[in-house]
């Protein structure tokens, strides 16, 4: 097949275009953001299944709190009825067993009071762990917002490059006579379409190519279409390929 250099060299341009749409198309499509955001979804999960392990901990304190704190006033409303029965007796031996009966009230009252601010020192520090599991949530949601953010205006502007880059491509390819255009889609579709021939060496595939095929490649007429040997690719050759 053959081709003016020119039209042969727009396959170049058509090759740059080309695979500025296939990076674009990747951004667009998965922008490089999109991993992160998805490794702060996992990690938001695991810390929100944390988070409620924490707080249902904290709850069952609080309630345990509540309890004995019910368990105080029932232990204190005894006393003060058997205080005024204490108060009212006249008989020794009853008196006697109010008083003894007070007594076990009185370390019942300060067991159930010791027990209370234990539970508060734990609930103390369940209230941290809740609000140290919260910040980390609230960080994580931050910089996802961020990336996302990010992420977006990554895409646009990838698609606005893409944009123009389909432009320009429809416009040299118009250029560029169909059969030849037709010759380097079908060589794209499967690897390279063209590469520059620069200082013996395909510039689609980055191979050297033999003495031998050089050779072969140098003797061809300058319309003549030729093949990288190494990957099939149109080899374009300007004043750079000599």
């Amino acid at each position: 097949m053959n081709a003016d250099p020119a039209d042969q060299r727009k396959l170049l341009d058509l090759a740059d275009l080309d695979a500025r749409i296939r990076h674009d198309e990747r951004v667009a499509g998965n922008p490089p953001q999109a991993a992160e955001v998805r490794d702060l979804l996992a990690q938001r999960a695991t810390l929100t299944q944390e988070l409620s392990s924490r707080a249902n901990a904290r709850d069952d304190l609080t309630a345990e709190i509540a309890r004995l704190e019910s368990d105080v006033k029932v232990v204190d409303a005894r006393i003060a009825r058997d205080t005024e029965r204490l108060a009212a007796s006249s008989n020794p031996k009853q008196a006697q067993g109010f008083e003894s009966e007070l007594a076990a009230l009185a370390r019942r009252k300060s067991d159930l009071e010791d027990l209370e601010i234990e539970l508060m020192e734990r609930l103390e520090n369940a209230d941290a762990a809740v609000a140290e599991q919260e910040a980390l949530i609230a960080e994580t949601n931050a910089r996802g917002a961020e990336l996302s953010a990010e992420a977006k205006r990554v895409v646009a502007e990838a698609t606005e490059r893409l944009e123009g880059a389909r432009r320009d491509r429809e416009a040299v390819a118009g250029s560029v006579p169909t059969d030849l255009v037709a010759l380097y889609e079908r060589l794209a579709a499967r690897g390279n379409g063209a590469g520059l021939l620069r200082a013996g060496a395909c510039e689609a595939c980055r191979m050297v190519l033999p003495p031998s095929d050089l050779a072969s490649v140098r003797r061809a007429q300058t319309d003549e279409v030729v093949f990288c040997p190494e990957c099939g690719a149109i080899l374009v050759r300007t004043e750079e390929s000599r």
